[in-house]
């Protein structure tokens, strides 16, 4: 946490500690999380605490409680910016797509945002609590655009749930042994990618034809 007053000349802090304070102007909790997801992208989630915003945002670890409402505050308006960029990369990935490409789409749209952002996986692995109305409505805007592609299928109620499921499943489990350097084999990442999505996309075209 930044001094309330200049510290008396001695040896030199370490990087990021000890800093006098830059008090910004106009913070907003937009600022905050934009913060927050620099330390996130930068050390990791486990790196996120109030005193690095802080830090970050050139404040008192105390005055982010206007903005936040603690660190498990901060991470809930966090998970929901990741949700949020999440669903633009996808509807941009998936414009103007149907069927196989749409579905191709949403599985690279999914790993070219994470491969950008490696760190921030763990909070697309945890639905939102159920009191959480925000987080809730950007989590069915994301399962929208997938429901769209399964849509091609002929896929939709319970069995769109499943098949998104089982999307989710495959590819956010191979992006987060990708991101946690689980591919320790010489064989090319990419390709293992693709032949992933090759087996998503027959499997939901099975799961289309059984549902006729």
């Amino acid at each position: 946490m930044p001094p309330d007053r200049p510290v008396p000349a001695g040896p030199a802090a370490p990087p990021g500690r000890n800093r006098p304070a830059r008090p910004r102007a106009g913070l907003t909790p937009t600022l905050v999380v934009d913060a927050a997801l620099a330390v996130i992208d930068e050390s990791g989630p486990d790196g996120l605490t109030l005193a690095r915003v802080a830090d970050r945002t050139g404040v008192a670890t105390p005055s982010l409680y206007k903005h936040v409402a603690g660190l498990p505050g901060l991470r809930q308006l966090v998970q929901l910016r990741v949700l949020a960029e999440l669903d633009d990369q996808l509807r941009a990935a998936t414009l103007g797509r149907a069927g196989e490409e749409a579905l191709r789409a949403v599985a690279t749209g999914y790993r070219d945002y994470l491969r950008a952002h490696p760190h921030r996986h763990p909070f697309l692995a945890t639905a939102p609590d159920p009191d959480d109305s925000a987080g809730q409505a950007a989590t069915a805007r994301v399962v929208e655009v997938v429901f769209a592609a399964l849509r091609g299928y002929g896929l939709t109620g319970s069995a769109a749930v499943h098949a998104t499921r089982c999307l989710r499943a495959a590819v956010h489990g191979f992006l987060t042994l990708e991101a946690t350097g689980g591919f320790g084999l010489p064989e090319d990442i990419d390709t293992t990618f693709e032949r992933l999505v090759d087996m998503i996309v027959e499997g939901v075209a099975a799961m289309g034809t059984g549902s006729g």
